[in-house]
């Protein structure tokens, strides 16, 4: 990949990682005040699309969706699966048996 196309999805990856953190701390905010939520599809979407570094340091530093055993199962198996499709990219991108 080029340096460009790298760089863009760098920047586009740490933007969605800011609204990610965010969208938590606005959807903590909102269950305390009781008012319009954001959805658990919302918030694990985020996730899956790249936002869960975020999701999982904004889980904790506002202390939302922690104890909630559903979502952290689902929380949990969008990293999983995350983490199984990069190292698949990168078995078959950098491997050093292939040519």
């Amino acid at each position: 990949m080029s340096r460009d196309i790298l760089y863009t999805i760098f920047i586009l990856l740490l933007l969605l990682n800011v609204i990610t953190f965010a969208l938590y701390g606005i959807d903590k905010h909102a269950a305390k005040k009781d008012t319009q939520r954001i959805s658990e599809r919302t918030l694990l979407l985020l996730a899956l699309l790249g936002g869960s570094p975020a999701a999982w340091i904004a889980r904790h530093y506002f202390h939302h969706k922690t104890s909630k055993r559903s979502f952290v199962i689902r929380f949990w198996l969008v990293v999983f699966i995350q983490m199984v499709c990069i190292i698949a990219y990168l078995a078959t991108h950098f491997h050093p048996l292939l040519p």
